[in-house]
């Protein structure tokens, strides 16, 4: 809860805001905003997801699970290249029976897993 209440302030605090501000953007009260931010109360979870929104951050980022305001997810890369569905469309992006059909599909499959990296 301590390290909760200290990724709010931090936010708060960088983008200059006052505690009655951010109360009065959350719908909260400038003492509820005071008890998250020192860790005497834990901050409901519409109050969690208002600062998570506001500042553009990930709720990871404010629990501590990561120290990327942008979370853990946000680096995620599915594999692409044995999605059924991707490689349908794939397929359905090149004409078949010509003659640079398979280099293309295998060039985009490639840059799939490339990017995937």
């Amino acid at each position: 809860m301590v390290l909760v209440g200290q990724r709010l302030k931090f936010l708060r605090e960088k983008a200059h805001l006052t505690q009655a501000k951010m109360a009065e953007l959350l719908g909260a009260s400038q003492p509820a905003i005071n008890r998250y931010e020192h860790g005497q109360t834990a901050a409901p979870f519409s109050v969690l997801r208002g600062y998570a929104d506001y500042f553009d951050v990930s709720l990871d980022y404010i629990f501590g699970r990561c120290d990327e305001p942008q979370g853990k997810l946000y680096k995620y890369r599915p594999d692409l290249t044995s999605d059924p569905e991707m490689q349908k469309f794939v397929e359905m992006c090149f004409e078949p029976g010509s003659a640079m059909n398979e280099k293309l599909k295998q060039t985009v499959f490639e840059m799939l897993g490339e990017a995937r990296g």
